[in-house]
């Protein structure tokens, strides 16, 4: 394997990018921690004063001590919602955590957070947990502690093919395909939801604030008379007792947990299908020198290969067909000793053999090619794909037209939508149009998919967006008459780009779950190490593709 990268000079470019670059951290830690809190602090101690733990408490205390929970999801439903007074992190907290020493996907809902009701981003992120299960034979623990469905946005939740019902149907699939799936009562489970607990294989409730059923007992007293409370109609001693519901009665949170533990514990040994792995070694340059070498500025260029030499193991990598389109870089490498097929955009302007310069970042016959070609040879081998997106799109104009270029990327997105073999995302810096695609964008069924702070996703650049929206809008009021003075288009073109910009904004994408999560670069060969062992717990290849059962 050939080495690559070499040590940087942290000089006046590097100390900048540095710099802008935590800026950039410390401003989504920020938002991270004010996410966690839920409904905040008040909400929390109200919740605890109650006999409850809370949400990311629970999940603390159910994985493994000192192992990492990979959260997917924390930016779910940021800034939206606003006028319901907002949903931190849509009021659900779901990831996978280690559960002795077996991967497991956590859904918990968040009580603080509108009494843990479901709002539709909630229900799109509950698919997703599903989603991940399904495609890698995952056990699922459900944390349920909900008020049911928001009920001012029901018709954007509740009848739709990916809407809540379909949650009912993936618990059923998922236990015909052996995925255990276990649930904890822990809090009011309410109405429809009352199904999901119900139709897991296990179900365990807490006494005294624990309760289950499809009406609580206000509705009971509207609907036929009965008076009676919540306790009496749905609590633990009822379900355990008497209607045989619930297979668990748990005394509190702490004993409800280890209680899952315990049966997790006893579960057989899953068969793994075996991607190459060997002994996992550090890149040889650190990886927090990203933050130096990715500029903000996305017009400026920088060089991929000095990115990936402090991901990759060893700083070494097989790369396939080197010198042939040199705006996307395809190589074999190892992440913490996973075998993996890299396929990176290239933001620095090259030149071709046949002496040519090529725009960074953009995708041409050549690269689309190549790209194509190393997909299918990834999969013929088992080896799993990381893609590293910044790109702006393919090429256009007539020479590009003349030479191919929608074949060529036809074959490309072809070759990502047929590929069988677990596809992880990062994207590093641009992800627009047609690029985002063909570099295994969100509809083309990764594993995961993760943003760096850098990210920007959209149809095109801001620059490009802003210049064409005015350019439509401008001739629809010259059109109706109306004479637009250059700093009233000056005026226009701002405003457009301000709420354009604003959608670029990685968190924005996260929020709307585009992605799964906002990720610090020096996370990204631990999420890619943890997505290559999720993946291997489903040893079926005919099954890789997620297409076959969906969610």
């Amino acid at each position: 394997m050939a080495k690559i990268g070499s040590e940087i000079k942290k000089e006046t470019d590097f100390q900048k990018n540095e710099r802008n670059f935590l800026e950039l951290l410390k401003t989504l830690r920020s938002k991270s921690d004010s996410v966690r809190l839920g409904g905040g602090k008040e909400a929390v101690e109200k919740h605890r004063r109650r006999g409850k733990m809370f949400v990311r408490e629970r999940i603390e205390r159910l994985i493994d001590p000192g192992s990492r929970f990979l959260e997917i999801g924390l930016f779910a439903a940021y800034g939206m919602y606003q006028e319901s007074g907002g949903a931190p992190s849509s009021g659900t907290v779901f990831g996978i955590g280690r559960v002795h020493g077996r991967p497991v996907v956590i859904v918990a809902n968040d009580a603080t957070v509108k009494a843990g009701a479901w709002f539709p981003i909630t229900c799109k992120k509950n698919l997703r947990a599903q989603e991940i299960a399904i495609e890698n034979r995952l056990p699922v623990i459900y944390l349920v502690d909900s008020a049911g469905v928001f009920l001012p946005l029901q018709s954007e939740i509740f009848p739709d093919k990916e809407h809540f019902g379909r949650i009912f149907r993936n618990n059923a699939v998922m236990s015909s395909l052996g995925i255990t799936q276990i649930a904890a009562i822990m809090g009011p489970c309410v109405a429809g939801g009352a199904y999901l607990p119900i139709m897991s294989d296990e179900a365990m409730i807490v006494d005294k604030t624990g309760s289950v059923f499809l009406a609580g007992s206000h509705l009971v007293k509207a609907a036929i008379g009965e008076d009676i409370d919540n306790e009496a109609l749905g609590g633990a001693t009822v379900h355990c007792e008497i209607s045989g519901v619930t297979d668990h009665k748990m005394k509190n949170d702490e004993e409800c947990l280890e209680k899952i533990r315990s049966i997790v514990g006893k579960l057989g040994k899953q068969q793994t299908f075996g991607f190459n792995r060997s002994e996992s070694k550090p890149p040889k340059f650190s990886p927090k020198e990203i933050y130096g070498i990715v500029p903000i500025d996305r017009t400026k260029p920088f060089d991929m290969y000095q990115v990936l030499a402090r991901m990759v193991d060893n700083s070494e990598m097989d790369e396939y067909k080197a010198e042939f389109g040199k705006t996307l870089i395809t190589a074999y490498a190892r992440v913490d000793g996973w075998a993996v097929g890299i396929v990176a955009n290239q933001r620095s302007v090259v030149r071709t053999r046949k002496g040519e310069m090529q725009v960074g970042g953009v995708i041409y016959s050549d690269s689309a090619d190549k790209a194509a070609r190393f997909i299918m040879n990834c999969n013929q081998k088992m080896i799993p794909l990381v893609f590293l997106q910044d790109v702006t799109g393919f090429m256009v104009g007539s020479r590009a037209e003349q030479g191919g270029i929608i074949k060529d990327g036809a074959k490309m997105v072809n070759a990502v939508a047929n590929s069988v073999v677990p596809k992880f995302t990062f994207i590093v810096g641009n992800s627009y149009g047609a690029g985002n695609y063909a570099m295994c964008g969100k509809a083309y069924d990764p594993r995961l998919i993760f943003a760096w702070p850098t990210a920007q996703i959209a149809v095109m650049g801001g620059k490009q967006a802003s210049e064409t929206l005015l350019g439509i809008k401008l001739q629809a009021m010259e059109k109706g008459g109306k004479h637009i003075s250059k700093e009233q288009q000056e005026r226009l073109l701002s405003e457009i780009q301000a709420r354009y910009e604003s959608e670029l904004d990685p968190i924005f994408g996260a929020a709307r779950l585009w992605v799964d999560g906002i990720l610090d670069p020096v996370d990204t060969r631990e999420a890619i190490s943890s997505g290559i062992e999720m993946a291997s717990h489903n040893n079926e290849i005919s099954r890789f593709n997620p297409g076959v059962i969906q969610t």
